[in-house]
């Protein structure tokens, strides 16, 4: 299945907030699944000098990614098709 980097700007963000925003993509990512649009969570990178963060989903194309992101309410700046090289 392929895989999706979503980029956000974060600027400000309280890590309880960040894990609230976690908490969120991983319930849409379920519920977009149980009604035949298939997105998973993976996981998430936060540069806090940056104020950026990137996020992974296992998807069939983007726009079930941008879904889930968008009915979670996490900003995104853009997704990506990418490569998880986690051994």
């Amino acid at each position: 299945m392929p895989v999706y980097m979503v980029e956000r700007d974060l600027p400000g963000i309280k890590m309880e907030q960040l894990a609230a925003a976690q908490k969120a993509a991983i319930q849409a990512g379920k519920e977009l699944t149980a009604q035949g649009k298939h997105v998973r969570y993976i996981r998430s990178t936060f540069v806090p000098g940056d104020s950026k963060c990137m996020c992974l989903f296992e998807a069939p194309n983007p726009e079930n990614v941008r879904e889930a992101n968008e009915r979670a309410k996490i900003p995104f700046s853009k997704i990506v098709p990418a490569v998880d090289l986690t051994p």
